[in-house]
């Protein structure tokens, strides 16, 4: 579980993270929504450490990030696995090679222990016969399924994805989304989501957190996200290209 308690950030005296407190439970699918603008980018960098807050308190299974000392946060960031927006493969590197990568990094193992773990990860996300290619060399669902065999590679406690449907057609989307919440369940991983794709919010939203100008606006599921009362949350929802079926199912659910 990570727990964020009262949460402010802010840069060059403007105020991006108004006071947020939620919590992302293990073995599911946490989502971060809202607008461009909104903060929900902000937060994440500011979860993975990525930026400093202000002031308040990241817990990791009620360790605190801003207390850890370099050791303990090196420690953890192997606990962390990341899956970037675009994929954010090394275009020098192989599959099997990128895939490998964190292991170079940040273990001992053997060439024939990480060759191993390079295979069962990526049969894990239903790549075969692709070690050999380059990024280039495969589409773009095959490179975002590439970057979450590499995230799943040091078996992290803690999964992130920064908008992983963004550029995929709907199907392929709906696969990805699909695959993250197998591994999530599978692993019984604590997984964050920052997203905009409605599709992906009614899919897997098992835990999700809205926030508007930087504050925390509502949380619920996709079930409970049909019925909100909340204003701001429904004039993003229902703004978005997928406000159509969002309004079919609201009816439907009426009936």
């Amino acid at each position: 579980m990570i727990e964020l308690i009262d949460i402010y950030k802010s840069f060059e005296g403007r105020l991006v993270l108004k006071g947020i407190s939620t919590s992302f439970e293990k073995g599911k699918t946490n989502l971060i929504i809202g607008e461009s603008g909104s903060g929900k980018t902000v937060l994440l960098k500011s979860i993975v450490g990525l930026l400093d807050i202000d002031s308040g308190q990241i817990l990791f299974d009620g360790r605190d990030l801003r207390k850890m000392t370099f050791e303990e946060q090196k420690f953890l960031r192997q606990e962390l696995g990341m899956v970037f927006q675009g994929g954010a493969l090394f275009d020098s590197l192989t599959v099997a090679e990128n895939v490998r990568f964190p292991m170079d990094m940040f273990t001992r193992m053997s060439l024939k222990e990480k060759n191993k773990r390079v295979d069962f990860c990526l049969d894990r996300v239903n790549i075969k016969d692709a070690h050999k290619l380059f990024p280039s060399e495969i589409s773009g669902g095959m490179r975002k399924r590439v970057a979450i065999a590499r995230a799943i590679a040091l078996n992290p406690k803690y999964l992130f994805c920064d908008e992983p449907n963004s550029g995929l057609d709907p199907v392929t989307s709906i696969l990805i989304d699909n695959l993250i919440k197998e591994i999530t369940i599978e692993y019984n991983i604590t997984t964050i989501i920052n997203t905009h794709d409605m599709n992906s919010v009614m899919e897997i939203g098992e835990n999700i957190l809205f926030i508007a100008e930087g504050e925390k606006c509502w949380t619920g599921n996709n079930s409970m996200i049909l019925n909100t009362q909340n204003k701001k949350l429904n004039s993003f929802v229902f703004a978005s290209p997928f406000s159509k079926k969002i309004k079919e199912l609201k009816k439907q659910d009426e009936l």
